[in-house]
């Protein structure tokens, strides 16, 4: 068994470098189309550098997309937990929706290559998705209780706006023209906002 020890600062900046450019090359390349010789140049260091921070080269790319999307729900959950109220959901898309182009590489990455690599699948909805689809349940449940949102489950609740979110991030380049306005991505922010709030009956039966 590999003991674990705590990484120096040099060894902690290269195994950022690596990571960061890791990324690069498998959103622009694919994960089967980059090699680790290409790893290592990209990053700088000699080729058996990557392989005293990395088992293999899966392992850079279960590291990548996990990191990528802890960072992502992180910084959404945040700001859940700091909304002025529990309906201000559109302010919230909408500044995280501006900042996920940031993001573009690793959102690629994931959604790429976790439909061919069942164990990358499987460890983000593990090891990411499901604990953060915990906590959202939690705000979710305390609005419910308050009387704010409507009793339902609030685990189906939380699902909903993380896949709402997540579809958000592909939105300037799949369900919003390239290059789109500051107001069109207001204007999108508050329509899913609204259709999560109100749903999409015009008169919801009682």
């Amino acid at each position: 068994m590999r003991t674990s020890y705590p990484l120096s600062a040099s060894e902690s900046e290269t195994r950022t470098r690596i990571l960061k450019s890791a990324l690069r090359l498998f959103s622009r390349q694919g994960y089967d189309g980059t090699t680790t010789r290409d790893l290592a140049e990209a990053a700088n260091v000699a080729e058996g550098t990557l392989f005293r921070h990395f088992p293999n080269k899966k392992a850079i790319l279960v590291e990548v997309a996990t990191q990528g999307w802890v960072e992502i729900l992180t910084d959404l959950l945040t700001e859940l937990s700091g909304m002025e109220s529990y309906k201000a959901v559109a302010q919230v898309m909408k500044r995280r929706m501006m900042h996920l182009h940031e993001n573009a590489d690793m959102l690629r990455v994931c959604f790429i290559e976790a439909q061919f690599h069942p164990d990358l699948r499987d460890h983000i909805q593990t090891e990411v998705v499901a604990k953060m689809t915990d906590v959202a349940e939690a705000f979710f449940q305390t609005a419910m209780d308050q009387g704010i949102y409507r009793p339902m489950d609030a685990k189906m609740v939380a699902r909903v706006f993380l896949g709402m979110f997540a579809i958000a991030g592909f939105s300037q380049s799949t369900i919003m023209p390239p290059g789109a306005a500051a107001t069109e991505m207001q204007s999108m922010a508050e329509g899913l906002a609204d259709i999560f709030l109100h749903g999409v009956l015009a008169h919801p039966e009682p």
